[in-house]
C-alpha cells in the first residue's frame, strides 16, 4: 500500500483530500505544520507528499528544500496562487507537480496517481545510459558526474531518460511533454517544461548557459546533442 504524507492545515480541506484518498486505497498520514511533518518523516517513509505552500509554522517552499536534502519522493503542492513566478519557484526547489486550489479531487487522483507509476517504473529497468561524462544506471536511478551522484526529482530523472533514448534527435515541445507523461493529458505547460529543462542543464552542464547535452533549437524544440552508449 502507498503511504502518502499530506501537509495542510485547512482542516475541512485535509478531512476531504484524506477520506478521498483513503477510499482509493491509500494510507494517508495527516499534518498540519513544519514541525509535524518533519516528524512524520523522520519515522516514516512515503511514496509521495503533498504539500501546501502556507502553513501556521512556515512554508511548503522551505519544507521542500528541506526535504530535498535527503530524498527525492515526488512533491507535489497544493497552491491558491497560479502566479506564474509562485509556479516555477516550487518547480526550482524541486517539486514535481502543483494543483492550484481550488480543484476537483479527481484531477488530483489521477496527478498521484501518474506520479507514484512514474516514479515505480524509473526503479525497475536495468540499463545503464552514458554520454560524455554523464552516467544514468536505471537500476537503481543513480545520476552520475563525473563519477559524483546528482540529484534529481523523479520529474528531472524522467526527462533526462527522454532525452538520452533519443540521442540527436530534434524534439518538439508538445512531443517531450507527451513523453513525458506517457501519453496522458498534460497537466502542466511549456513553460513548466523550460523550467525542469532549466533545472537538469544546472545540474549536468559545465556551463549551462552554453549547454553541451541539452541543446535548444529556437522555434523548434530540444535535442540531446552527444553520442548515447546503452550496456
Amino acid at each position: 500500500m502507498n503511504r502518502l504524507l499530506l501537509v495542510e492545515d485547512d482542516e475541512s480541506l485535509a478531512l476531504g483530500i484524506e477520506f478521498t484518498l483513503k477510499d482509493e486505497g491509500y494510507e494517508v498520514i495527516r499534518v498540519a505544520t513544519v514541525e509535524d511533518a518533519k516528524k512524520g518523516l523522520n519515522s516514516e517513509e512515503f511514496s509521495l507528499i503533498i504539500l501546501d505552500i502556507n502553513l501556521p509554522d512556515g512554508n511548503g517552499y522551505d519544507l521542500c528544500k528541506f526535504i530535498r536534502k535527503s530524498s527525492e519522493v515526488p512533491i507535489i503542492f497544493l497552491t491558491a496562487c497560479d502566479d506564474e513566478v509562485n509556479v516555477v519557484l516550487g518547480l526550482e526547489i524541486g517539486g514535481d507537480d502543483y494543483i492550484t486550489k481550488p480543484f476537483r479531487v479527481r484531477e488530483l487522483l489521477s496527478r498521484i496517481k501518474a506520479l507514484i507509476r512514474r516514479n515505480s517504473k524509473n526503479m525497475v529497468t536495468g540499463t545503464k545510459f552514458r554520454s560524455g561524462n554523464i552516467l544514468v544506471d536505471t537500476s537503481t536511478a543513480i545520476v552520475k558526474k563525473n563519477e559524483e551522484n546528482i540529484t534529481l526529482t523523479s520529474q528531472e530523472y524522467k526527462l533526462l531518460l527522454v532525452f538520452m533514448n533519443k540521442p540527436h534527435i530534434l524534439m518538439k515541445r508538445e512531443n517531450i511533454l507527451t513523453e513525458l507523461l506517457e501519453g496522458e493529458e498534460p497537466f502542466f505547460d511549456e513553460n513548466t517544461l523550460s523550467v525542469y529543462i532549466k533545472r537538469i542543464r544546472e545540474k549536468i552542464e559545465d556551463n549551462p548557459k552554453e549547454p553541451d547535452f541539452i541543446v535548444t533549437q529556437r522555434g523548434m524544440g530540444y535535442k540531446w546533442n552527444m553520442d548515447v552508449i546503452k550496456e
